[in-house]
């Protein structure tokens, strides 16, 4: 698949930032989670894979690395903006912003190229596992505000339409053999423990933070069972997971591409529920890739 850079800007009401999503504020909270990761760690997979990008010869596989950072780059601001309406809100993003992007400097610091690019493709595999997940499944988010729907749909759509590039890329600059299969496999773990224990923190840290959020043991639990319970968002996720550890694994041996055909759609819905709030679709110049 080819990765188009598209200028997309749903429009996410302010006043819904804690209680969009249609099972609640916790729910609401655990994707709020996710869209924290999201500026910081969408620049290290646009560095990691750049990175590499004069050691790719096939013109296109280079223009698919072009439309892989155009698309992480409009991520990147669009997830600025959602999580600004958080930290208006009096939710704690900005400082867990902060947090993920001094983890991720130090892994630039200290981890050769090699490693951020094995770091990537494994996030880069949660995300298409993610995307995966919330295409296949309407009810996962059916309901909700339609902003907050709108964007995680085209976040979810444009992560599959690019869920190879990255790994393409280490597949043709990492030499084949044991230790390119060992070190894929080894960050994945790695990855898996770090990546869902800030998740966890993270949202017990917005949930705490909201005074409109009651009964927050209980909501808890429900979020639990959400996730985890039968048949559970995260809980379909691992056959996925585990089919990463195949020796002869590709991104696109889950074929799912017929989803792409909701993009154009989805950007006319996006226009249209922008128009009705009296809004751009455009969305106000933020730098969104170092």
């Amino acid at each position: 698949m080819m990765p188009v850079r598209r200028d997309v800007h749903p429009h996410l009401p302010a006043s819904r930032i804690g209680d969009w999503h249609v099972r609640g504020r916790h729910v609401t909270h655990f994707v709020n989670a996710l869209s924290i990761f999201f500026p910081a760690g969408e620049r290290f997979f646009i560095d990691s894979v750049r990175a590499y990008r004069d050691d790719v010869a096939d013109p296109e596989l280079k223009r698919a690395i072009a439309g892989f950072i155009g698309q992480e780059a409009m991520h990147t601001r669009e997830h600025i903006l959602y999580n600004k309406l958080m930290n208006d809100a009096g939710l704690p993003a900005a400082p867990l912003d902060r947090f993920v992007a001094r983890v991720l400097n130090l892994m630039r610091r200290i981890l050769p190229r090699s490693w951020q690019l094995a770091h990537t493709i494994a996030l880069e595999h949660y995300t298409a596992m993610l995307a995966g997940g919330l295409l296949a499944d309407p009810e996962q988010m059916g309901g909700s505000e339609p902003g907050y729907h709108q964007v995680w749909i085209w976040h979810a759509l444009e992560e599959t339409e690019h869920k190879g590039v990255a790994y393409d890329v280490w597949n043709t600059v990492m030499k084949p053999g044991l230790s390119r299969y060992l070190l894929r496999a080894f960050t994945m773990l790695t990855t898996t423990a770090t990546f869902w224990a800030m998740v966890f923190v993270f949202h017990i840290r917005l949930v705490m933070a909201d005074r409109e959020c009651r009964n927050k043991l209980g909501g808890f639990l429900g979020a639990a069972k959400f996730l985890w319970g039968r048949p559970g968002v995260l809980r379909r996720m691992m056959p996925a997971w585990f089919d990463y550890f195949r020796p002869g694994f590709h991104p696109w041996d889950h074929d799912n591409r017929a989803q792409l055909a909701r993009i154009e759609p989805l950007i006319a819905e996006i226009e249209a529920n922008a128009a009705r709030a009296g809004v751009s679709s455009r969305a106000p110049s933020v730098r969104a890739a170092a």
